[in-house]
């Protein structure tokens, strides 16, 4: 479990975050959605550890990870899975290389190891035999999926994941979503995703907070949200007329 606890993010005199708690619990998928500016990417890196909370505690499983310095944070961080925008794959190296990488910066374990993990990560995100690509040969949704291959590759408790299906189509957008789910229940990952994609809130929000102007706005799962009167939810998620359409029939 991850908690946060009255978090503030200040940039100068912007305060972008103001007062946000939350719990995000193992095996469930744990969306932050909000619109453009309402702060959801800053909360994502303020827990994972890119940026300092102005205050506020950030809490994995009871440890205090805002008061720890560098070193104490690290066995916290080799725990950390994270699926980039981009997928922030190295270009130079091979697929095979890519999901290594984490292994042999902070593991001791032999090449065979490595590489037997690496396969095994291929496998779960149904890319078995890549290893030898680089990523210019392959296509948006197998990058993600060598992200999430290398999300995994250290077995991780907690798997922070930022907008999975930003430039997909939307049946590999599913497809992102449906494994990112399966993989969350099978090891029972803290998964705390990023996204603006309604299609997966609607899917895969076990449990959801909303954003509005730097603030916790509203916080349910996705069958409740059809069935808010919060005005500026409901404008966020329903602001389609596809999406209007299919509340309708909810």
């Amino acid at each position: 479990m991850i908690e946060i606890k009255h978090i503030y993010k200040t940039f100068g005199d912007n305060e972008v975050l103001k007062d946000i708690s939350a719990k995000f619990m193992p095996g469930k998928n744990n969306l932050i959605i909000g619109g453009s500016g309402s702060g959801k990417t800053t909360l994502l890196k303020c827990i994972v550890g890119l940026h300092e909370p102005t205050k506020g505690s950030v809490i994995f499983d009871g440890q205090d990870f805002t008061n720890m310095n560098f070193e104490e944070r690290v066995p916290i961080r080799t725990e950390i899975g994270m699926l980039f925008q981009n997928s922030a794959l190295f270009d130079s190296m091979t697929v095979e290389q890519n999901i290594m990488f984490p292994l042999n910066l902070f593991t001791e374990k032999s090449r065979a190891e490595k590489l037997e993990r690496a396969n095994f990560c291929l496998e779960r995100v149904d890319l078995a035999g890549k290893n030898k690509l680089y990523p210019s040969e392959l296509s948006g949704g197998m990058k993600k999926r060598v992200g999430i291959a290398r999300a995994i590759s250290m077995q991780p408790k907690y798997l922070f994941v930022d907008e999975p299906n930003s430039g997909l189509d939307p049946k590999t957008a599913i497809l992102i979503d449906d494994l990112i789910n399966e993989l969350t229940e099978e090891y029972n990952i803290t998964t705390v995703i990023v996204t603006h994609d309604m299609n997966s809130v609607m899917g895969i929000g076990d449990h959801v907070i909303f954003l509005n102007d730097g603030k916790k706005w509203w916080e349910g799962s996705n069958k409740e949200i059809a069935h808010t009167d919060n005005q500026e939810l409901n404008d966020f998620v329903f602001a389609s007329k596809f999406m209007q359409a299919a509340k309708a029939k909810l």
